[in-house]
């Protein structure tokens, strides 16, 4: 283990965006989480000063791997020649990934987090607005460039990008009401076809 006990921090910071997912914050104590994380009290507050501490960070890594996650697709898409195309390829990235999104959690902590009411007055939703800032023009910049290829009028592209991150966080709560995964592609599957539709391109 690093001496700066980086390993350990990490492992604390896993345990509880599992247990804050699946049992909400108010619901997770301190003693579950560090259980779970099979450390202790002490090694907890050399790293964080509070659990409301721990849930800053929490919500600051799990923000910043959803950016990281954003950049990885634009990254990935950006040798499609055609705006349009690439539109539908980006969702594509997603889609093709559902399995291993699922895999790695079944609900997103923006809804854990969003819900407490404590969580949101501290801070957190301004760490969960800079992710769906980035998100929103990230795509609002795929789609403008789209539109402007293909000569065509989007009556809102913020509101449309805004869709296509309403249909990550609606897919989870989907799969975790239902308990099915399957829910992520599929819903990503439609939203790939109704973008293509909307740009006048292969849905393919």
């Amino acid at each position: 283990m690093p001496k700066d006990g980086s390993l350990n921090r990490e492992r604390i910071l896993d345990a509880a965006e599992k247990l804050v997912i699946e049992n909400g914050y108010a619901a997770t104590s301190l003693d579950h989480v560090l259980r779970a994380a099979g450390t202790s009290k002490g090694a907890f507050f050399h790293h964080f000063g509070s659990k409301l501490d721990l849930a800053r960070a929490l919500t600051d890594r799990y923000v910043t791997a959803d950016i990281t996650n954003l950049d990885a697709a634009l990254d990935a898409t950006a040798d499609v020649a055609d705006p349009a195309a690439r539109v539908v390829a980006f969702v594509r990235h997603f889609e093709d990934r559902a399995d291993e999104i699922m895999s790695g959690q079944s609900s997103c902590l923006y809804v854990a987090v969003l819900t407490e009411r404590q969580l949101a007055d501290a801070g957190t939703a301004d760490l969960i607005n800079t992710a769906i800032t980035a998100w929103r023009k990230g795509i609002a910049d795929l789609l403008t460039e789209a539109a402007t290829a293909g000569g065509l009028e989007l009556e809102d592209v913020d509101a449309l990008a805004d869709h296509v991150f309403v249909t990550f966080e609606g897919a989870f709560l989907l799969c975790r009401s239902t308990g099915s995964p399957a829910h992520m592609r599929a819903q990503l599957g439609v939203l790939r076809r109704l973008l293509a539709a909307a740009l006048g391109v292969a849905a393919a």
